[in-house]
């Protein structure tokens, strides 16, 4: 019997959450780590179970969620694009519900690079006139 789970690739900032859905019973698995211990804010468990919401597959599937680079949210971003990105893959007809919401929309907003001479990308360091 081969194994039957749908790939999803999600980005945003500087991180990236390849997804894979198996047939479950509703279990998230992050690097290895429960849902709950990777992401112990209440806001990125959200964002990363929107997609599942509004399809009314929360409990259809096992999530297996790699998630590289960036902060918290950021992962938590990319997650949440690789998992509607995944749904699609399981089943085309959920485009519509998911494209009205907003959930196969790469957030374009990137990290700024630290400028030379400065504190970061757009801060300066302290002017002395004297």
């Amino acid at each position: 019997m081969a194994l039957v789970q749908h790939l999803g690739l999600g980005r945003r900032k500087r991180a990236v959450a390849r997804v894979f859905l198996r047939p479950g019973t509703g279990k998230i698995t992050v690097n290895g780590r429960e849902f709950e211990n990777y992401f112990p804010s209440p806001a990125a468990r959200a964002v990363i179970k929107q997609p599942l919401l509004a399809t009314e597959t929360v409990d259809k599937f096992d999530i297996l969620i790699n998630a590289d680079g960036g902060g918290p949210l950021g992962q938590a971003g990319a997650a949440k694009l690789g998992i509607a990105r995944a749904l699609l893959e399981f089943n085309i007809e959920l485009r519509g519900k998911l494209k009205e919401l907003g959930f196969l929309t790469r957030d374009a907003r990137e990290h700024e690079r630290k400028k030379y001479g400065q504190k970061g990308a757009r801060k300066r360091f302290q002017f002395s006139k004297r």
